[in-house]
């Protein structure tokens, strides 16, 4: 079993031989995706810490690097890779695809899932094409990234992680619902807003309670998301939207980050230049799921 789990896996096919068309309208989408929707470019850039909610560093736009590792509950070290040219560059559009949908390196490695890949694997097809032209269009970066690894036994089960994909058309966006569950699986809202421990879910969907822990000890929890009073059950779709727009609005400043000051994970300043119809969307989608009775203290300090 151990031999099968080591060198007969991930098994999801070989890559496919495609030749992606970087047209205008496709680096736009894949623009917006990658920056708003799916945030790729947020996780594969340099975030700086010392503010709220960690904005990107002008100018580290897809460099990788970032790392997830123990400290913040991970079952290894795991870095992400430099999107640019000077890296992926050597990899084909096939092998970009394979990876982003199915969660396997262009040599056959299996990906640990802090990359949803197992979420991007339900879109549709045109949209992930769109997000390869628009990596493919990123200023280049000298950057080499150290590799991940895998703590035990992670490091033998991470090879039943893969999946093959499950692509799926996008739903049509006067279906508002069916639309805004297409949206939040791309967005993966369902992975951090629903408890997990070294990246297996153990709580009800959506209702939060997911621990991102911080360098000086203390522990920020995503909220319950559910229609439950204790989630966004209250709450109208013009508050849900406006949760989102403030950090776009021309007058905020992203504020310094102190001592036992409040932060997130939450890329709001990117998630924040989702359309208002997306935004929308999502909500409609969010009101239908099955309300969930968790009250989630969003942050606790060190020593508490």
């Amino acid at each position: 079993g151990m031999l099968y789990l080591q060198f007969a896996l991930p098994n999801v096919g070989p890559a496919p031989v495609i030749s992606i068309d970087p047209d205008p309208e496709r680096i736009e989408r894949g623009q917006y995706l990658a920056n708003h929707v799916m945030v790729c470019i947020d996780c594969h850039s340099t975030r700086d810490w010392t503010k709220f909610s960690g904005p990107i560093i002008p100018g580290t736009e897809g460099k990788g690097g970032e790392l997830f590792d123990q400290n913040m509950g991970f079952p290894g070290a795991y870095y992400s890779v430099n999107l640019t040219s000077t890296n992926l560059g050597k990899w084909t559009d096939g092998e970009i695809f394979r990876a982003i949908t199915t969660g396997v390196s262009k040599d056959g490695h299996a990906l640990f899932n802090i990359m949803p890949y197992h979420n991007f694997g339900q879109c549709d097809e045109e949209d992930i094409f769109s997000i390869i032209a628009y990596i493919r269009s990123l200023e280049p970066i000298d950057h080499e990234t150290p590799l991940s690894s895998s703590d035990f036994p992670i490091n033998l089960l991470i090879n039943n992680i893969p999946r093959k994909a499950n692509l799926q058309p996008k739903p049509n966006t006067a279906d508002a619902v069916a639309y805004g569950k297409y949206l939040a699986t791309a967005a993966s809202c369902y992975d951090c807003h629903t408890n997990q421990e070294k990246g297996q879910f153990i709580g009800e969907p959506y209702a939060g309670g997911m621990r991102f822990i911080w360098p000086n000890g203390s522990v920020t929890q995503s909220l319950n998301i559910t229609p439950h009073a204790s989630g966004i059950g209250s709450w109208t779709e013009t508050q849900f939207v406006q949760r989102f727009k403030a950090f776009a609005d021309s007058n905020y400043v992203t504020p310094p980050i102190g001592p036992g000051d409040f932060q997130t994970p939450m890329p709001w300043e990117m998630y924040a230049g989702m359309e208002e119809e997306d935004l929308k969307a999502i909500f409609a989608y969010l009101k239908t799921i099955e309300p969930v009775d968790n009250t989630v203290q969003n942050f606790i300090p060190s020593g508490e």
